[in-house]
């Protein structure tokens, strides 16, 4: 196969790095350019009728990261709860944040009302803006990749508590509790692999033509 251009070579070399962190994460500080840089290229990703519908409050309070990891771990007590034998054994190995050991915590919000009444694109797909939000959340997830830092996505939460929390306004959604910071590495293969949770499945049976 002929050799891809150096720029296309990098782009798909974080593209393959990336990775959900939770244990390699260092607590080093994040440098302000960096950072700026990072949230940059989240707000510029594209959105439904030019929306912009996300923001993003960045947590460093250390007595607001601890108050988040009691109520993450009181989730994860529910769901293992939910598991027996040997799929809860495999569970207890898995780590499923980073919130104290991280620089800070991003939480990424989604506000349905941005550009309303008149969203371009979304009246027949309510959902395109939360679409939206996840392109932000892919955009910053790739650039922290490129620059360096890991990123980790808690999803271990009730919504109702992060607003809270984090002093969301009324119709203000948490989409992510992102936890982003330096790592002493990203790991070849994603946790879930890697503890025997779930495998990626091959590219071919996802890919179909025409119809499924």
């Amino acid at each position: 196969m002929p050799s891809l251009d150096p720029a296309l070579d990098a782009f798909y070399d974080v593209v393959r790095r990336r990775r959900d962190v939770r244990g390699e994460f260092t607590g080093e500080p994040i440098d302000a350019d960096v950072l700026d840089r990072v949230l940059g290229a989240a707000h510029a990703a594209p959105s439904v009728g030019l929306s912009q519908p996300w923001d993003f409050v960045l947590v460093r309070d250390e007595a607001t990261r601890k108050e988040f990891r009691e109520h993450v771990m009181a989730e994860r007590e529910v769901f293992a709860s939910t598991l027996s034998g040997e799929r809860g054994g495999t569970f207890a190995k898995i780590k499923i944040e980073g919130i104290l050991e991280s620089s800070l915590g991003v939480v990424v919000t989604y506000d349905p009302s941005r550009g309303s009444p008149d969203v371009l694109g979304r009246h027949a797909i309510a959902d395109a803006g939360l679409y939206s939000v996840c392109l932000a959340i892919q955009n910053l997830w790739l650039s922290a990749t490129a620059e360096g830092l890991g990123v980790g996505w808690v999803s271990f939460y009730r919504e109702e508590f992060l607003s809270a929390l984090v002093g969301l306004p009324e119709g203000i959604r948490p989409i992510a509790w992102l936890c982003l910071g330096p790592v002493s590495e990203l790991a070849t293969a994603p946790d879930l692999e890697r503890h025997g949770w779930r495998r990626r499945r091959p590219l071919a049976e996802a890919v179909h033509h025409d119809r499924w």
